[in-house]
């Protein structure tokens, strides 16, 4: 599968609201994450991570190509200069939305701080909501998700939910100047559409904004 990229002036997404915008189809969705070349090269070449891979910790994953570019600075972070675009079965990902626990309590979804605390505490999934950033790395009203994973949902991502890694960082490279210097009209994206979950109670969980807020 072949990363789809349009105009980034040609995107229509939100101005505010928490939305998970993604590259998706009806069996799969693209989350992107950043590594040092000894691993995110082996991965790219072979479809799999390598012995460095840590499964001792948490891993994050960003289905926002903007979110991760301001994260990894546009692959120019060390550490993360090699950029994947990694694309895992959309049943896994509702699967990793329906299992998270948001990083700050609600009281929404949980009767006592304790009782949020405990379930964070021995979750699978991390649910954080952080503000979006345009390409330059300015803050937006817009808020982005990104999922930690740990424990056996980390084994399974790592593992059979995985389709397809793609090494993006020549894509990313490309893209950095016009990015960082605000030359939008000239600046490619990948292309990315508002994602509901399929299950109503996933979506209310999630404290996702409707689509109308664009």
């Amino acid at each position: 599968m072949k990363l789809k990229t349009i105009p980034y002036l040609e995107q229509k997404w939100p101005v505010e609201g928490n939305h998970i915008l993604a590259q998706y189809d009806n069996k799969s969705i693209i989350v992107y994450q950043a590594y040092r070349p000894s691993i995110g090269q082996f991965a790219a070449r072979y479809g799999h991570f390598n012995s460095e891979f840590r499964f001792s910790r948490m891993s994050w994953i960003k289905p926002n190509f903007l979110w991760m570019m301001y994260r990894s600075n546009w692959g120019t972070k060390w550490g993360q200069e090699v950029i994947l675009a990694i694309r895992i079965k959309r049943s896994f990902f509702e699967a990793v939305l329906e299992q998270a626990v948001p990083s700050s309590y609600n009281p929404k979804l949980y009767p006592s701080h304790p009782l949020w605390k405990k379930a964070l505490e021995s979750s699978v999934v991390r649910l954080q909501w952080d503000p979006d950033h345009n390409p330059m790395g300015e803050p937006l009203k817009r808020r982005a998700i990104q999922l930690g994973l740990r424990g056996r949902m980390l084994e399974e991502y790592a593992g059979d939910a995985i389709l397809e890694i793609i090494d993006i960082s020549a894509f990313v490279e490309s893209q950095r100047i016009n990015a960082i210097s605000g030359k939008y009209s000239k600046l490619l994206t990948p292309m990315e559409q508002i994602y509901f979950p399929s299950d109503s109670f996933i979506t209310q969980k999630l404290n996702l904004s409707p689509e109308s807020t664009a």
